[in-house]
């Protein structure tokens, strides 16, 4: 069996009492498109904070190529290629959409 270019393992974060996300897996192979969807509070958001290392995990691993990547900082998880963007209808309304990218670059 080959090794999963990315993997979430078992990962759970909790903000005092409340779980906001359960021991959730999940593998993506190399080339494969994979979604995760759900209605609003379902944890989607939450997931995708702890995989870019803006959560920390309560539990559980994030491997990428078989190799850990839980505990380091974001600035490396992003320089690995895994980052994730904001939801923002803030932009510049008369930028085009590069322009907006290239401005995002920046800050």
């Amino acid at each position: 069996m080959s090794t999963p270019f990315f993997q979430a393992d078992a990962i759970s974060v909790q903000f005092g009492g409340l779980k906001a996300v359960d021991g959730v897996s999940f593998t993506v192979d190399k080339g494969e498109v994979f979604t995760i969807i759900g209605p609003n509070g379902a944890g989607k958001t939450t997931v995708f904070n702890i995989i870019s290392r803006i959560y920390n995990p309560t539990a559980g691993r994030v491997l990428l190529e078989g190799e850990e990547i839980t505990r380091l900082p974001a600035h490396r998880v992003a320089g690995l290629g895994i980052a994730r963007t904001f939801q923002n209808i803030e932009l510049f309304e008369h930028a085009t959409v590069l322009q907006n990218l290239l401005i995002g670059a920046h800050v």
